[in-house]
């Protein structure tokens, strides 16, 4: 290979970018809208929920339950009813998304050393916010009776004893913000979208406006053709990179606990891998149109369903986690969270990177021997 006739190569990919500046600016300003766009909209955290209350008892330990709800940020009390057949409509038109039913012997069981039901109705049509619901009511429902319990026991002179207390300490991401787990699977998607899209579509830009023949006839090699168009679209991409961490860490609060250096080349490597499958899709299309809906769906599916950016891996069936190995966005998401969140060094993802040097040498190999057929056929 002939670096020279690369760098000739990146040098004219760069002029065509610089001329079309209504891409450049889509490449360096769309990733960073798409992060501030999915950071606020892809969130897991479920706050403020929506609580209805049925006061069937009005007495000082139901309203102290109503305050212990209110006061927390976890719910907003919307309605305090009281009556039995409002129940059902609060749920039905979505006003309520969980009714509390206090029964009319509260008290009267509590004092009387008796347990003490609480009904707690819950819109089941979302699983995983139903489940949050729930494990917040358990929690709120038990931190009350265990006031009620200190309260009971201070009035006879004593006090409560647990006899194992346990203290959570929650590593990397002590807040359990989603957002932090989220945001390096944001990196990733964002970043495969548009280097595969990007590069997919200059070679094959060469091809309808019909210079790809002169580039033929010209002593260039395939594969020094397809790195010099690859160089200009890494480095776009890096820059990228760079602004899409600092927006994250001036609105999500992520800053990086790793290596910036080892994130710089696990980074590097990634976008090498990206890119190479775009110069495969490039290859194998014969129109813009084709290229950009290949790209796209190569890019963009994969790396949202397949890359445990929101759904794990682990919890697929075989097959699936098989097909995974599909994207290099997998790989990537693994590597850049062990550096942004845990801080670890290379040891604990090389597979990571061993698997990303296996991706980048199949699809630019193969890219190279399509190509290289290609023109032995014309």
């Amino acid at each position: 290979m002939n670096f020279r006739r690369i760098k000739a190569i990146a040098k004219k990919e760069f002029k065509h970018l610089l001329r079309d500046y209504r891409m450049l600016t889509i490449l360096l300003f769309f990733p960073v809208f798409l992060l501030g766009i999915f950071g606020y909209a892809v969130n897991f955290d479920v706050k403020h929920v929506k609580l209805a209350i049925l006061d069937n008892e009005k007495s000082d330990v139901s309203l102290k339950f109503i305050h212990l709800l209110q006061s927390s940020e976890y719910f907003d009390v919307v309605q305090v009813f009281d009556s039995y057949s409002n129940t059902k409509h609060l749920l039905d038109s979505k006003s309520a998304q969980c009714v509390v039913i206090i029964p009319n012997d509260l008290s009267k069981n509590i004092f009387a050393n008796r347990e003490a039901k609480l009904q707690i109705l819950i819109d089941g049509v979302d699983g995983n916010t139903a489940g949050l619901i729930q494990s917040y009511m358990i929690s709120a429902t038990k931190y009350f009776s265990l006031q009620l319990t200190n309260e009971t026991l201070s009035q006879k002179g004593l006090r409560s004893i647990q006899p194992v207390d346990y203290k959570p300490l929650f590593w990397y991401n002590p807040d359990l913000k989603s957002t932090r787990f989220l945001l390096p699977g944001l990196i990733a998607m964002i970043l495969i979208i548009t280097c595969v899209v990007s590069v997919s579509l200059s070679l094959v830009r060469e091809k309808e406006r019909g210079t790809i023949e002169q580039i033929n006839v010209s002593p260039l090699q395939t594969t020094e053709l397809l790195l010099g168009k690859t160089f200009p679209y890494i480095l776009v991409a890096l820059i990228n990179a760079t602004m899409i961490l600092i927006v994250g860490n001036i609105l999500f609060d992520v800053s990086v606990h790793g290596s910036l250096l080892m994130l710089f080349g696990v980074t590097l490597l990634f976008l090498f891998a990206s890119t190479s499958l775009g110069i495969f899709v490039s290859v194998i299309s014969d129109s813009l149109q084709v290229a950009f809906t290949i790209s796209t769906f190569v890019s963009l599916l994969p790396s949202v369903i397949l890359s445990g950016f929101i759904f794990p891996i682990e919890s697929m069936p075989i097959p699936i986690q098989v097909i995974s190995n599909i994207t290099p966005a997998k790989f990537y998401i693994v590597a850049l969270r062990a550096i942004i969140l845990r801080g670890v060094g290379v040891t604990a993802f090389w597979e990571q990177l061993v698997y990303l040097v296996l991706f980048s040498v199949l699809f630019l190999g193969g890219a190279t021997k399509i190509y290289a057929n290609q023109q032995k056929n014309l």
